[in-house]
């Protein structure tokens, strides 16, 4: 997966903002103010970080050595790293994108999710 797919994926979800908030070589996405995704443009391999359920992270990372690591400065239970360009299927890199996403839209508070329901039927 390409950086512009991959840029057109996550904005594509409701409630999505785009930012350099570190430096101007992360480019973070965050889901109504939360972080879901990071990606580091100055790395020569091309990876995202992304939020992950502490099992499924450590199952991921044991079937995917080459590809998913625990997650680049972030806390390592909760984020894994994906190397867009081991050989990951495509389909495995978006729906660990809708995991993250996923995750962090349960964690909001529910005032802040029934915002985000608002935006998700008025962009329908």
């Amino acid at each position: 997966m390409e950086i512009d797919q991959l840029h057109q994926y996550c904005l594509a979800k409701p409630g999505v903002t785009e930012s350099f908030p570190f430096d101007q070589y992360t480019l973070v996405f965050k889901v109504m103010g939360k972080m879901f995704a990071l990606i580091g443009l100055d790395k020569p391999d091309l990876s995202i970080n992304l939020k992950c359920d502490p099992q499924r992270a450590i199952d991921l990372r044991d079937l995917h050595p080459e590809g998913i690591l625990p997650g680049y400065h972030m806390n390592k239970a909760h984020w894994n790293t994906v190397r867009l360009h081991a050989g990951l299927p495509e389909r495995l890199i978006t729906e660990l994108i809708d995991h993250s996403y996923e995750l962090v839209v349960a964690g909001l508070p529910r005032k802040v999710r029934e915002a985000l329901d608002e935006k998700s039927e008025g962009s329908s």
